[in-house]
């Protein structure tokens, strides 16, 4: 229940509509003071023969003050999730130009740079393969690390080719499997990348980073920066 609704339930008991009265708002909201002159103006209106009952009096007096305490908490709310956006703004803007670690399973390859990553291991596991793909999903390398103990296991990429050549800069995907229990497991991989920008959305979207030849990611998709 909102605070309107409360204002047109006290003016239909009392038989008035809001042109009338002097209580009248432009903005549609019922203060203290007009709640207490509706009130006046009802206990010198009513009935002699059918007073209001005290317990009527009193639930009134409550309802206003539970909206009117709603009111304002709400309002306290919006002025701390403002506060935290633009906490969290700030602290976003000064991840431009750094790396951060996103589980997208994409990596841009750098002039002479690396495409570095991460796989975590939910159990030990044998041969742990890092596969890294083109545009069209040929298989341009393989990465074996072997058998691993569970736990966060980093790899990193130079662009050298299994026939020998070096793949040039761009995006390529990066997957990982492992035997687990005798099973063949696909695993997701976490890739560095650059931040370029960082958008500020609404409270429902939130913070979200550009990144650089990747597109974008929400803030709270981040795992490690660099």
């Amino acid at each position: 229940m909102n605070v309107a609704s409360v204002t047109d339930d006290i003016y239909s008991r009392l038989g008035l509509s809001q042109s009338n009265t002097t209580a009248e708002k432009s903005s549609n909201k019922l203060a203290q003071e007009d709640f207490m002159k509706l009130m006046v103006t009802q206990l010198t209106n009513q009935d002699p023969f059918k007073p209001m009952e005290n317990g009527d009096f009193l639930a009134q007096i409550a309802q206003f003050s539970s909206v009117s305490g709603l009111e304002q908490l709400n309002e306290s709310f919006s002025a701390l999730s403002a506060s935290l956006t633009s906490s969290q703004a700030m602290q976003a803007g000064a991840l431009v130009g750094r790396e951060v670690e996103v589980a997208m399973g994409y990596g841009v390859l750098p002039q002479g740079g690396l495409i570095k990553g991460a796989v975590d291991l939910p159990a030990s596991a044998s041969n742990v393969l890092i596969g890294v793909r083109d545009a069209n999903g040929a298989l341009l390398k393989e990465i074996t690390l072997g058998t691993q103990s569970a736990g966060r296991l980093e790899f990193n990429w130079d662009g050298s080719m299994d026939d020998g050549g070096y793949a040039p800069p761009g995006v390529y995907s990066i997957g990982a499997e492992a035997v687990m229990d005798n099973e063949n497991i696909m695993l997701p991989t976490l890739v560095a990348a650059q931040v370029a920008s960082v958008s500020l959305g609404s409270a429902e979207q939130g913070l979200t980073l550009n990144l650089d030849g990747l597109g974008s990611v929400a803030f709270s998709d981040i795992s490690q920066i660099y």
